[in-house]
């Protein structure tokens, strides 16, 4: 199965290397050649009528484990009432999910599509043929006439077209139903969007709506050839958005029969357009797909030849520094919502009065290569503590709240092991506590993101255990448990939901083998057999991204009147509209296509989010490939989309207010163009510094590179951090990544960079993102650097390229944040104590000569605790108390040098009771 694999993904782009399929007709047949086979699409037709609205209505699958929603509708005929409705737990609430789907009520109701209405069949009973194009003539109905063609000849796929036309009023719908059928056993692969991957078949004939269908058809392939029914791209027009009330079709791929069949049905049942007079024409067209190569390769190829993707975005309002540089400005500003008593960001978009953090790395990543110290004392050290206290990433102090089921328990570590690891080597592997932490949860399962429960005996945890040790005996588990990994999961297509490393089925990563992991496991053995099943878990994650509706190259009016558009859940919640100038601009700016939806149970609402922290992944694994598909597909989901933070998704409208560098700075309320989940903003920050460092990694060749540690956050919040390890750049080795704010001017947008230091050199890497040559200015920044020549110079890069330059005899600040912290100590002293006075732990953060930190919290909550008090000895000996009198008990203390503490605690229970624990001592006695 590996060399399978291995076949399949050398021969990704079979379809654009092979002859092209020969399309002939015979008699009232179109046949396909592809591959050396013969697929037959015949001019076979079912007719769906209802005299009334079948009020057509998204409703939750019920599938288990699984949140998606489907189309229903109505049904008088209690035999055909086949769907059951989900009862939908009260944590499942929030931004994307919608009462109207999850709550309402219980009706008879179907979700197969043949039971959407009266069914008519229909097959042509004879053709004539006129030059490439083929006529259809159909018999007599007294409730329709039907006329149909078929274009031979058209490129890539053949054409078929038809006329419906009504003989009496009602709700109709038209679905093709003549590509060929293949048993489920014999597929070697299929695709529904969205969430029908690999041989995970629909068990019931859903029909997926335009505005859900990232491509707009369905897939089986059967081992050499992929067949399909294409709904044509002018029926899924660019505005306005697509939205389910102006879907003009719907997909499926079960039959009646129970069988794979491709089919496309247009209107939908109860749909747009559905609702016919007497004697008016309906007009549609689709194109028939069998064409050699798997899935992937065909997703791609109907992306590029009939949508038009390509390399198609390019800086144009802002290059990705001036993003970075205003987004973390934001950051540490009162709009981003940090709730400094909670030791995290507001949440309170889904869940009020809640605190929620995705990891410390994130900031503690752009705190060490911005040389950030205000970064790393407001937000990356609370976020340590946080992180290494808290039961769960969702902490809310009122136990009632059910929402996305937080915890108000501090039961720490809520940090993931990696986590741990990178901390751990962050500081030098100084503090013992988080090798102890890590040997802890490496043992036991933990539930830390909404109910998914993760196992800490893997091979993801051993991968990291062994970056963290070095000892050979985890990563010789780490590769013993992912190649067995590779033959139960990757190497077998999956058929059912119940991958038991995805646990529930929600964010997109779970639908996918986890490709992120496996290219890191093989960045760090060179195994192949990773490399080639990341490939593969990118490639069928690209099937998550928008590659529809085409871009027209035209200018499109946004923001009419001069107002931004209103998000539905916010304008529900009393948020205020926001105002944006009315503008005309280029079509490609405002599209969604490389963006993901949300997550398979909201991606009816959140269709394209701006989080696209697969993309710096995707970019590498693409170097790594030579696939260019990921490489396009990676830059489409970042670049030129934003010069600050942008909310989280396009939703309603198409607008440019989240191009806008202010448009975060508003509060709460003042938001209403899309939600703002301010735990976003830093892992945001991070993606872009990770594609900043990655885009250069892939255009210098590998040759500029710079090692990373490991961010997992949760859902798809995953980044490489950066700054720790020192790296290469081409024949300079042990070269710093330094990118402090605004480092530099650049003349041209078009222009990203990345930089680094050594020694008295200054060395810069630009990569211009459009497709012509660029020749800016630039500047360096004198309040970080001064350099002994003019620090004004011109750069010309190539079309799509990459530029070095290095500025000897460069001046930088002193004694910096970034050099203080990651110095080492040689500190290995006793850093941890748990306490039997109110379940206490106690800390001691060693952090480099920056500084050190006692930090001590309890876990007994205020059921058990009225107050607690901190009794510590300081530096220059003198008896020092801190008082908490409110949950959660926590305390920090800044400690000066290297000279051990002694403290101790005591409480006051809620009967006033006091209790003293014993004197402790952490560090060199």
């Amino acid at each position: 199965m590996k060399k399978l694999l291995y076949i399949n993904l050398l021969l990704l782009f079979a379809w654009a290397a092979t002859a092209q399929a020969q399309v002939t007709a015979k008699r009232q047949q179109i046949v396909i050649t592809a591959a050396g086979r013969t697929y037959t699409f015949t001019p076979s037709f079912v007719v769906l009528y209802n005299a009334a609205d079948p009020g057509m209505a998204l409703k939750p699958a019920g599938i288990k484990k699984v949140a998606y929603n489907v189309l229903t509708w109505k049904v008088t005929d209690t035999s055909k009432a086949d769907f059951r409705q989900q009862q939908v737990s009260n944590s499942v609430a929030g931004d994307g999910f919608d009462d109207k789907i999850l709550r309402s009520k219980a009706e008879a109701r179907t979700a197969n599509i043949f039971n959407a209405g009266e069914s008519i069949s229909i097959q042509a009973n004879s053709a004539e043929q006129k030059q490439d194009t083929l006529f259809f003539h159909f018999p007599a109905n007294d409730r329709f006439t039907l006329s149909a063609y078929v274009v031979l000849s058209a490129k890539p796929y053949p054409v078929l077209g038809y006329t419906f036309t009504p003989l009496q009023a009602g709700y109709y719908s038209i679905g093709y139903t003549g590509a060929p059928v293949l048993s489920p056993a014999r597929a070697a692969a299929i695709w529904q969007p969205l969430i029908w991957q690999e041989k995970r078949i629909p068990d019931a004939a859903y029909l997926t709506p335009a505005f859900l269908a990232p491509l707009p058809t369905t897939l089986v392939y059967d081992g050499a050839v992929t067949t399909g029914a294409l709904a044509g791209p002018e029926y899924i027009p660019f505005q306005p958005l697509p939205v389910l009330a102006n879907s003009r079709f719907g997909v499926a791929l079960r039959n009646k029969e129970g069988q794979l069949q491709p089919q496309v049905y247009a209107p939908i049942p109860g749909g747009y357009l559905s609702k016919m007079k007497a004697g008016e024409p309906f007009h549609f067209a689709l194109e028939l797909v069998a064409t050699p190569g798997d899935i992937t390769a065909t997703y791609q190829q109907i992306a590029q030849t009939v949508f038009g993707f390509h390399n198609y975005r390019h800086n144009d309002i802002a290059s990705l520094n001036t993003a970075l540089d205003n987004m973390v400005d934001y950051a540490m500003s009162s709009y981003a919502w940090f709730v400094d008593s909670l030791k995290g960001c507001a949440y309170s978009t889904d869940v009020p009065g809640a605190v929620k953090n995705v990891s410390s790395l994130n900031p503690l990543e752009l705190a060490l290569v911005r040389d950030d110290t205000a970064m790393f004392e407001k937000r990356a050290y609370p976020l340590m503590e946080f992180m290494l206290s808290r039961e769960k990433f969702l902490f809310s102090l009122d136990s009632n709240q059910q929402i996305q089921s937080p915890s108000r328990k501090l039961k720490g570590p809520v940090a993931p092991l990696s986590e741990l690891a990178a901390l751990y080597n962050v500081f030098g592997k100084e503090n013992g506590f988080y090798l102890q932490m890590m040997q802890q949860e490496y043992g036991k399962d933990r539930v830390r993101n909404l109910d998914v429960k993760e196992k800490g005996d893997n091979w993801i945890n051993a991968m990291h255990l062994y970056k963290a040790t070095g000892d050979q005996h985890y990563l010789a588990t780490a590769v013993t448990k992912a190649k067995r990994y590779l033959q139960q999961r990757v190497y077998q297509p999956q058929t059912a939901f119940n991958d038991p490393f995805a646990g529930s089925f929600f964010f997109w990563p779970s639908y996918t083998d986890r490709w992120i992991e496996l290219s890191e496991l093989y960045e760090l053995t060179n195994d192949t057999a990773f490399l080639y099943a990341a490939v593969d878990g990118a490639r069928h994650y690209t099937m998550f991204t928008w590659m529809c509706p085409a871009i027209p190259d035209s200018l499109i009016t946004v923001n009419k009147g001069g107002k931004a558009p209103m998000y539905w859940y916010l304008q529900s919640k009393g948020h205020q509209q926001m105002y944006c100038p009315e503008e005309q601009v280029p079509a490609w700016r405002l599209s969604e296509t490389g963006l993901t939806p949300e997550s398979s149970g909201t991606a009816t609402g959140h269709r394209g989010i701006f989080m696209a922290n697969f993309a710096p992944w995707m970019l590498r694994l693409g170097y790594y490939a030579k696939d260019t598909f990921l490489l396009n597909v990676a830059k489409a989901a970042v670049i030129g989309r934003y010069r600050s933070f942008p909310g989280y998704h396009i939703n309603t409208e198409r607008t440019t207010a989240y191009e806008k560098a202010d448009f975060p700075l508003h509060t709460h309320k003042q938001q209403s163009v899309n939600s703002f989940h301010y735990n976003h903003i830093l892992p945001m920050a991070s993606m872009l510094l990770d594609y900043l460092v990655t885009d250069v990694f892939v255009r210098s060749q590998g040759q500029i590179n710079f090692p990373a540690e490991y961010i997992e956050g949760y859902a798809y919040l995953q980044d490489k951090m950066y700054g720790r390890q020192k790296g290469s750049f081409y024949d300079e080795k042990e070269v710093q990544l330094w990118m402090p704010a605004r480092l530099l001017h650049i003349s041209n947008v078009e222009l990203n960079y990345i930089a680094a230091r050594k020694d008295d050199q200054l060395l810069l890497a630009f990569t211009n993102q459009s497709n012509q040559p660029v020749t800016a200015t630039v500047t360096v920044n004198p309040l970080w650097v001064k350099t002994a020549k003019d620090s004004t110079f011109a750069v010309t890069v190539p079309a799509n390229g990459i530029q070095a330059i290095a500025l000897h005899k460069a001046v930088f600040r002193a004694n910096s944040f970034q050099q203080q912290i990651l110095a080492a100590t040689g500190d290995n002293s006793k850093d941890y104590a748990a306490l039997e006075t109110g379940h206490a732990k106690a800390m001691l953060f060693k952090l480099g000569n920056y500084g050190r930190r006692l930090y001590v919290y309890l876990e007994d909550d205020d059921n058990k605790v009225r107050s607690a008090a901190l009794q510590y000895t300081d530096a220059a000996g003198r008896q020092q108390t801190l008082n908490d009198t409110a949950y959660p008990f926590e305390f920090t203390v800044p400690l000066q040098g290297h000279k051990p503490v002694s403290f101790r605690l005591s409480v006051v229970d809620t009967r006033g009771a006091t209790q003293t624990g014993k004197t402790v001592i952490l560090g060199n006695e």
